[in-house]
């Protein structure tokens, strides 16, 4: 527009100075051109945009943050919605798999659980004949009172005597009970700071009416001091049981003077360990991985799920359980590692 009404004042002065009159010069009217502003002194003032006139041209505009940087902030977004959309999944899968290790976590206590039971089946017939001693000797005192109360004037000493065997027997029972109920305790998992050589003890002494059905000897070679371990008590005499059962099976088809099972403690640095070792026929080398494996049995009956049951319940305490051949004599040893229990713990 300028530009055009430029070439025509130019066209009409050379016409003037070619001689004709500048009233007779007629020329087309320039209409307005639209208004021009200056965007820094709209900003300077505080004038909106909205408030000029249409067609309005605006010069000196600075271009916005979106029109400086378009791509940058395009990619930004681009990878925040990336990330967001990784966490998200990342959270579900966190989600999913706290969910199967609860669940497994669950069938895993089941079906340490059946193998308690299992095992407890076999130990029957020894608790069985241990309980009965007690309970003839309860029995047999019971009928000696009754018969002394009859007499006119009863023996006050002998009475006592036989209450106190009476209570005896009874504890002895009690204890035989709550060795195989706190075997068969169905709880759940409870880690608390336990003491590793008491747990052996009392397993040897839940086991001793097997041992001695089975004319098995049994040696405890127990460290003097404590062995602190963090752990659940029911799981890990569960583990011990299921490793001098193996122990007492290996020794099936050794001569009755040679049937001889060895529980043992010790302090390694910062570890607790335990091994039981028998004097069996030992396990074969390309084996001795294999026997952690779920259903591997070299049992005729054997359900091939007790050492299986027994690493699984070892490593959730954080612990190694492994075999060897014994290199000296014949037999096989199992070892298990456990981290010793902290003060702070």
């Amino acid at each position: 527009m300028e530009i055009h009404a430029s070439k025509e004042a130019a066209a009409v002065a050379v016409r003037i100075l070619g001689g004709e009159k500048a009233g007779a010069i007629k020329i087309k009217p320039i209409g307005f051109a639209p208004p021009k502003y200056d965007w820094r002194e709209l900003q300077r003032w505080g004038i909106s945009e909205s408030r000029l006139p249409p067609e309005s041209q605006i010069y000196f505009r600075e271009p916005s943050v979106w029109e400086k940087y378009r791509w940058q902030i395009a990619l930004v977004w681009a990878v925040i919605l990336t990330q967001g959309g990784l966490i998200s999944v990342l959270l579900l899968e966190h989600r999913r798999r706290h969910h199967f290790q609860v669940q497994a976590s669950r069938s895993s206590a089941e079906l340490a659980h059946v193998n308690r039971c299992s095992t407890a089946g076999e130990l029957t017939a020894s608790i069985s004949h241990e309980l009965n001693q007690p309970l003839g000797a309860i029995l047999a005192n019971a009928e000696a009172a009754q018969l002394l109360l009859k007499s006119s004037t009863p023996n006050l000493d002998e009475l006592r005597e036989i209450v106190t065997d009476i209570r005896r027997d009874d504890l002895r029972a009690s204890e035989v009970m709550q060795r195989l109920r706190g075997m068969l305790n169905k709880a759940p998992v409870k880690m608390r700071n336990v003491d590793l050589n008491e747990i052996v003890r009392d397993t040897v002494l839940l086991l001793s009416p097997l041992a001695i059905a089975r004319k098995v000897g049994v040696n405890e070679i127990i460290l003097r001091e404590s062995l602190p371990i963090r752990g659940d008590r029911v799981l890990l005499q569960q583990v011990i049981v299921n490793l001098i059962v193996n122990a007492m099976d290996a020794l099936s088809g050794v001569p009755r003077a040679e049937r001889k099972v060895t529980i043992s403690t010790a302090r390694n640095d910062s570890f607790a360990e335990l091994s039981v070792s028998d004097a069996g026929p030992g396990i074969d080398f390309d084996k001795l991985k294999e026997v952690f494996e779920p259903f591997f049995t070299t049992k005729p009956k054997g359900m091939g799920m007790g050492l299986s049951i027994a690493r699984t319940i070892i490593e959730a305490h954080n612990g190694l359980i492994w075999a060897e051949n014994r290199k000296s004599n014949a037999g096989a040893v199992f070892y298990v590692r456990l981290p010793l229990a902290t003060l702070r713990e």
